[in-house]
């Protein structure tokens, strides 16, 4: 392989000749050989943004080195250098090495011979009234915004939809209803899907909430929050930018020390994102046991054994829980990283930030897939959950209020006992008329005190 040798305060180093990264970015790919997973396209293209913002913005760059930067981060927020950002996610805990990777790809595309700093230097100039410090939150939160509002919150918009249209679709289908995985008195399946709607749109509703607090940005607070080096109006110029691209609310940090220190913004929103994930788990899971249980079909989609001829299995569900499971587990990291930052600077920034995306990442496109593979294809079984209530013992509470407490549980024993119908059992042992019977076990008419309760 080809090589130029590049310099930097600490020495000569070679670095790749194709390579439009320097020396910076070199040491790191040599330090930090970890996981070999870098940061999501979502990321650098907010980064790129905030580099395109802040040339835009610094009063003290020479105009053509202005318009060399900016149509650079244009190129690379177009993805035409995706290639060139292979620095670890597990890197030093301030995001600089991949603030230089970005800075020195930045002044490689302006500049006509790699490895030639000029006219445009990476750091004199790319980096223009900028730290790591500020620079690398400020993308986090741009980035993450993206995410959850053009991807997110969509996806589970999505999702909320389809199982509204199911608790539409089933509102007609009486079914037993289950607490402690025992049957309990009568549910319409649409009352069960349609809770399920709720709750899908209460967590989308409070990942919006939480995402507002991201609209704060860093930028301007420099190294450790005082805005050394930062022309005044900086920051505030910048994310007026931002917003104006991007169309959010986004603003200058009121308190930069908050901002630079503290990462409890973003562990807020991870925590948003955890309990969707509980959410969504238990959703998926209600679904696959009501597939077993019969009362509900799941689509075929693939098949479910390499024995086992003709089995299905609910594999949407089970990709979701696993999904949830992944982001319940990011949630930790991202926790474990917002308490682990000391004085003025979070140093550990880099995996707070991977692990935050990879959780919307995941939940954007899981849900979506839950919703277009599994609910719009979700049919019921009606004949099995008339079937199942008919013969269920805790029908008997519908006869409680007429016969008493203890004569209803002696007549659920007797039922149990010989796999009986309850209504059948009252009608032979005279406890009810046939009309009666017609009454009180109108099962419908048993599920629609919630109708009656329900805010209109």
């Amino acid at each position: 392989m080809d090589e130029r040798i590049e310099k930097d305060s600490l020495g000569e180093v070679r670095v790749p000749e194709d390579a439009l990264w320097g020396a910076q970015t070199q040491r790191a790919v040599a330090n930090f050989p970890v996981s070999g997973r870098t940061f999501p396209r979502i990321f650098l293209e907010a980064l790129a943004r905030v580099k395109r913002a802040c040339a835009t913005a610094h009063p003290g760059l020479d105009d053509a080195i202005r318009r060399d930067i900016v149509a650079a981060c244009t190129r690379i927020i177009a993805g035409e250098f995706d290639s060139q950002f292979p620095v670890d996610v597990f890197q030093t805990g301030s995001g600089t090495s991949t603030n230089m990777n970005m800075n020195e790809v930045i002044a490689n595309i302006c500049n006509p011979s790699r490895g030639v700093y000029a006219p445009v230097h990476p750091n004199d100039h790319v980096n223009i009234g900028q730290s790591s410090n500020d620079v690398i939150p400020t993308a986090a939160h741009v980035a993450a915004l993206v995410a959850i509002r053009r991807e997110l919150l969509p996806s589970l918009g999505r999702l909320h939809a389809s199982l509204s249209a199911k608790a539409g679709e089933f509102d007609a289908i009486v079914k037993p209803g289950r607490t402690h995985l025992m049957e309990a008195v009568p549910v319409r399946l649409g009352q069960v899907i349609g809770g399920y709607a709720r709750q899908v749109e209460k967590r989308a509703g409070e990942i919006d909430r939480a995402s507002h607090a991201l609209e704060e940005l860093a930028i301007g607070g420099t190294a450790t929050g005082t805005g050394l080096n930062a022309p005044a109006g900086f920051g505030k110029r910048v994310a007026a930018l931002l917003s104006q691209e991007l169309g959010f609310a986004l603003r200058e940090a009121s308190n930069h020390f908050e901002a630079q220190a503290a990462r409890d913004d973003m562990v807020t929103v991870s925590g948003a994102l955890r309990v969707a994930a509980v959410a969504l788990a238990k959703i998926a899971g209600d679904i696959r046991l009501l597939a077993m249980l019969g009362e509900v079909v799941i689509p075929d989609l693939q098949p479910g054994s390499s024995i086992m001829p003709g089995k299905v299995n609910p594999v949407m569900c089970e990709m979701l829980i696993q999904v949830c499971a992944q982001v319940e587990g990011n949630d930790l990291v991202v926790a474990l990283g917002g308490q682990g930052g000391q004085f003025e600077l979070n140093a550990m920034i880099p995996v707070m930030t991977a692990n935050l995306l990879d959780s919307i990442a995941l939940m954007a496109s899981s849900c979506s897939l839950f919703a277009e593979r599994c609910i719009d294809g979700l049919a019921a079984d009606a004949r099995r959950s008339a079937e199942t209530l008919d013969k269920s013992p805790l029908a008997a509470t519908a006869l409680a209020p007429k016969i008493g407490y203890e004569r209803a549980a002696e007549l659920a024993k007797q039922a149990r006992a010989h796999g009986a119908s309850i209504k059948a059992l009252a009608i032979e042992q005279n406890l009810v008329t046939a009309d009666e019977a017609e009454r009180l076990f109108d099962f419908r008419h048993l599920t629609e005190r919630a109708d009656e309760d329900s805010p209109k």
